[in-house]
């Protein structure tokens, strides 16, 4: 599923005539940087939530013809991103899928013949998870302003980041979730910190490590600082 139902309100003025997954990046839009990551890793068909100009990215996503696109509509009430998932279920089914937002996207460590996603895929053991999050250190992270979002231990679990404890890592918005971890979920608009903390609470949340770099478009300043790592890169995700 490709998150891409938000406002994109730290993105204006780009965002007051655009929704902010078509915001463009080295001529490609956000949510085609998105679907190229997916496509890297095999995955055939993808579920897509719309809400702010809707019907713009309706008008892009047909267009695409790489990948299976269905629409999962919030048009009438935005429903955060745990909301928006569970209101997409049924269109995503009983196995685990994975979760990719639509205003981040990586660049894959050049030489690598294997996509992250894919790896992470391969790393799933529903037996001991409920989530398995894509990490990556924050000297691998353009365009994050934070400070670092969990810690890690020896078998790769994950905590919430304390604020002192050294070597944090980033969430990046891509993952792998089991839906049971949605039973009893609120009915009602909530964030997918909700299912992070129920996933920490019974030690089935974990990391995997990423090893190329994170592109974060969370502002007009990060469309270039993005380009820039791009071209040292010197290839498109």
């Amino acid at each position: 599923m490709i998150l891409a139902a938000g406002l994109g309100t730290r993105m204006r003025p780009i965002t007051d005539t655009l929704p902010k997954p078509l915001v463009t990046v080295a001529g490609r839009s956000l949510i085609d940087h998105a679907i190229d990551n997916l496509v890297a890793a095999g995955v055939k068909r993808t579920v897509v939530n719309v809400h702010y100009r809707g019907a713009q990215l309706r008008e892009h996503l047909q267009t695409v013809d790489r990948i299976e696109i269905e629409i999962s509509d919030e048009t009438d009430r935005l429903l955060d991103s745990g909301g928006g998932i569970v209101k997409a279920l049924p269109l995503l089914g009983a196995d685990p899928f994975a979760i990719v937002n639509a205003d981040t996207f990586w660049l894959e460590s050049p030489g690598g013949d294997v996509s992250s996603l894919r790896a992470m895929a391969d790393a799933w053991d529903g037996n001991r998870m409920d989530m398995l999050l894509m990490t990556a250190r924050l000297d691998q992270c353009t365009g994050y302003d934070g400070k670092g979002d969990f810690l890690v231990d020896a078998d790769g679990r994950l905590r919430r980041h304390d604020r002192v404890s050294a070597d944090p890592v980033v969430y990046p918005g891509a993952a792998i979730i089991h839906p049971r971890i949605f039973e009893d979920a609120p009915n009602e608009p909530f964030s997918l910190n909700w299912c992070f903390d129920r996933a920490i609470a019974s030690d089935r949340l974990f990391g995997f490590a990423m090893s190329g770099h994170i592109l974060t478009i969370g502002t007009p300043e990060a469309i270039g600082e993005a380009e820039t790592v791009m071209a040292r890169f010197g290839a498109n995700p």
